[in-house]
């Protein structure tokens, strides 16, 4: 793929896109709602595939649509009873986020973050190989990356792989784990599907809610 094709996957993420300054009234916000969650927003920092803050990501929030967060407090609760948490990455994703990995898909010399976030591939392959795409479920509302954590001290289960390692190894059903590491992933698939979510198959933390309310409507309002 050339760079201009890449290049042109920037306009397409928000071409159609619900462009709003605020979240709309469906909207809610995590934090508030999930008081005993954990949260570690990669997106508003450095530690991320792009090596930067990336556009949209004003504060370190997360918003997710009522019905997703009413889904996740349940989550919530079951995971109490087993002595963990939730750790969560990202949850809405502004369409201007997603164009932003566009261009970072399209800058060929920025390697900055290969060697931990892409080790195995070429980043002109990201796009093809289905690691990033045009357009984002995480910009309808009920999307979100996570992981479990200890209740009391905070520290996640061992998964395997980081998140956002684009790796085989870290699809969910992935050979190259450890007894132990794929127990701990198939525990949040399981918990994460009982309160109806579905999984991904390319990453363990990556999950959808069953029947979203905006299925196809792409929002871009900064998170603030």
């Amino acid at each position: 793929m050339s760079a201009s094709e890449e290049t042109a996957r920037e306009p397409q993420a928000l071409a159609s896109a619900v462009v709003l300054d605020a979240p709309p009234a469906e909207f809610r916000d995590v934090g508030e709602v999930l008081e005993r969650a954990r949260f570690d927003v990669r997106y508003h920092g450095t530690d991320n595939f792009v090596g930067a803050r990336i556009d949209g990501y004003e504060a370190p929030r997360c918003f997710l649509t009522r019905p997703a967060c009413e889904a996740l407090s349940d989550v919530a609760r079951a995971l109490e009873r087993e002595g963990l948490s939730l750790l969560i990455y990202d949850c809405y994703r502004p369409a201007r986020a997603v164009a932003h990995f566009a261009r970072w898909a399209a800058d060929a010399a920025d390697l900055r973050t290969r060697a931990e976030y892409y080790p195995d591939l070429r980043k002109a392959d990201l796009f093809a190989l289905g690691y990033i795409a045009a357009r984002s479920g995480h910009s309808r509302g009920s999307t979100l990356d996570l992981t479990l954590a200890d209740l009391k001290t905070g520290a996640p289960l061992d998964m395997g792989t980081p998140f956002d390692l684009f790796s085989e190894r870290s699809w969910p059903d992935s050979p190259d784990v450890t007894a132990e590491q794929k127990g701990n992933r198939d525990f949040l698939a399981d918990v994460m599907g009982r309160h109806d979510f579905d999984p991904f198959h390319m990453e363990w933390w990556h999950f959808t809610l069953r029947g979203e309310p905006f299925p196809d409507t792409y929002f871009d309002f900064p998170i603030r």
